[in-house]
């Protein structure tokens, strides 16, 4: 789901003796479409403030990636069963958050995903369901709690063969989170990170106002539900209407929970708000597989952490602090 944002008009703040306008550029990284948004003085110091974004997206892809043989992401799956990797601090401590999420979302949200054949596919390639042994074997492998982390020696340990890691739940989120903190350390007031939908958001407009957020719905593309404004955090959106395949005479959706090896089922989208692009981006996708109920509990127990869920039938659901105005204006 791709969520829409307002930008507002181009006006100077009396408190700057120069005017400050927005610039904006859209590029692919990441395999996704990226849009990045600064607020800056002038055309140059906005292409060069995008241009840092960009360059420090691209380390984060190089560190995280598991398609490239040089990762040390993919180090660790080819030794996987075989020995600990020592690798940089900060692959340690996302890899160390990712089992923290996990153990949170109850193993909803797992890394290890990654070592589950390719078995539901959603492009129309499939014509027949997988059998309940083949979904079970694909499943073997996965689980958080394979993952061995050695602090002393900051290596990472997959102790069964032929297990893998992957960050696609969280690695956006991650890199978009890095590009703010970079740019706000040089001193850019406002501007969104905008990963295919899902946004990082810090300051605000020239004009003083928040950016305005509008969570699109999914029953009706064409419209939002709601808008609400944001000056500082995140806001991903996981839809699960696009990707779809009937077989059998039932309907199976693309997010599969890495526990069971099934698609989740109940949920057409979950959007979620936090202070970092990294937490939103995996429980956007943990709450799909946990469930309304359990869901927007679990949601209600993390501090600075709100949820809008839509299922299957347009009902809407809110964490408790999210007050829905349903007037698109």
């Amino acid at each position: 789901m791709k969520l829409i944002f307002g930008i507002g008009l181009f006006l100077s703040l009396s408190l700057l003796c120069y005017a400050q306008e927005i610039y904006k550029e859209s590029m692919s990284l990441m395999g996704s479409d990226f849009e990045i948004t600064v607020v800056s003085e002038n055309e140059q110091a906005g292409a060069q403030y995008i241009q840092i974004a960009v360059d420090e997206i691209k380390r984060i892809e190089k560190l995280i990636s598991s398609w490239d043989q040089s990762s040390q992401t993919s180090e660790i799956n080819r030794n996987a069963g075989i020995k600990p990797i020592i690798v940089d601090r900060e692959l340690y401590n996302l890899i160390e958050r990712s089992i923290a999420i996990s153990m949170i979302t109850d193993g909803a949200f797992d890394i290890t995903y990654a070592s589950m054949d390719k078995l539901w596919k959603f492009d129309g390639s499939m014509t027949s369901l997988p059998t309940p042994e083949e979904v079970s074997q694909s499943v073997a492998r996965v689980g958080y709690e394979k993952i061995t982390l050695n602090e002393d020696e900051q290596s990472v340990f997959l102790k069964q063969p032929q297990m893998k890691i992957g960050f696609g739940a969280i690695g956006k989120g991650y890199a978009a989170d890095k590009a703010k903190e970079k740019l706000m350390q040089l001193g850019v007031k406002g501007g969104i990170i905008n990963a295919s939908g899902d946004l990082t958001v810090w300051g605000s407009q020239p004009s003083g106002k928040a950016w305005q957020v509008a969570i699109t719905n999914p029953m009706d593309k064409n419209h939002a539900f709601t808008k609400l404004p944001i000056m500082h955090g995140a806001v991903v959106t996981s839809g699960n209407y696009e990707k779809r395949i009937t077989l059998e005479g039932k309907t199976f959706t693309h997010i599969i929970d890495p526990r069971t090896g099934y698609p989740s089922q109940g949920i057409l989208s979950v959007t979620i708000f936090a202070e970092k692009g990294e937490l939103a981006d995996a429980l956007a996708t943990s709450v799909f597989v946990m469930g309304i109920e359990t869901g927007i509990d679990r949601i209600n127990q993390l501090p600075n952490v709100e949820c809008i869920i839509v299922d299957d039938c347009g009902k809407i659901f809110t964490s408790k602090n999210i007050r829905i105005n349903n007037n698109e204006n």
